[in-house]
């Protein structure tokens, strides 16, 4: 399962299932009518894209309380509303692009409604970046290629060792004395976080 935005490099990826983030949809649409202004049809096609990107995940919060004949009904009616927004005769130049992002990913935005515990957006992959991309901003970039490689292989190990509820700190200077001490370096710590 694959959880992303609609950066086109991920289309490459062959999986069984991707799920698209349906909140990068809500900023594109609110971006867009904040800084284009379009006119013509773009409120109306606005207005009916947001209440479809908010009622599927209403639906799926609502799932529980609902037998499984009401929520399937929710979701071929969602379906319903998805595939006659994306044919309908759009004119501005904005709807008509995001009706193609929308056409090209249509069986990728309600997989979440389909497959437990999948997410409707990319927050937890957004969030696991976020140190990497503020130390990038803090230290204005990295000023060459090389320098952008080893930041990206210390963030790495550094967030994997915090995942494996270890001090990545510690665990790195650690592992240093032993490969100064006997030339090799130690394994990878097991995941301490998975055993509590």
């Amino acid at each position: 399962m694959l959880v992303t935005d609609f950066w086109a490099a991920y289309n490459a990826v062959a999986r069984a299932k991707k799920q698209k983030c349906l909140p990068h949809l809500l900023r594109d649409l609110k971006r867009t009518t904040k800084y284009h202004a379009p006119g013509g049809d773009w409120p109306a096609f606005a207005k009916r894209s947001k209440r479809l990107i908010r009622d599927a995940p209403r639906s799926q919060r609502r799932r529980p309380e609902l037998s499984a004949a009401a929520f399937a009904s929710r979701r071929n009616r969602l379906q319903t509303r998805l595939n006659r927004l994306v044919n309908g005769p759009w004119e501005q130049k904005h709807a008509r692009r995001l009706v193609k992002r929308l056409r090209r990913h249509r069986d990728e935005l309600p997989t979440f409604l389909d497959v437990s515990g999948v997410p409707a957006d990319n927050n937890y992959a957004e969030r696991e970046i976020r140190p990497a991309v503020v130390m990038r901003k803090n230290s204005y970039g990295n000023g060459s290629g090389e320098g952008a490689l080893t930041q990206s292989v210390l963030m790495s190990v550094f967030r994997t060792l915090k995942r494996r509820g270890h001090d990545p700190i510690a665990t790195v200077v650690a592992a240093l004395k032993t490969r100064l001490r006997t030339g090799k370096l130690p394994p990878l710590p097991a995941n301490i976080a998975a055993q509590r």
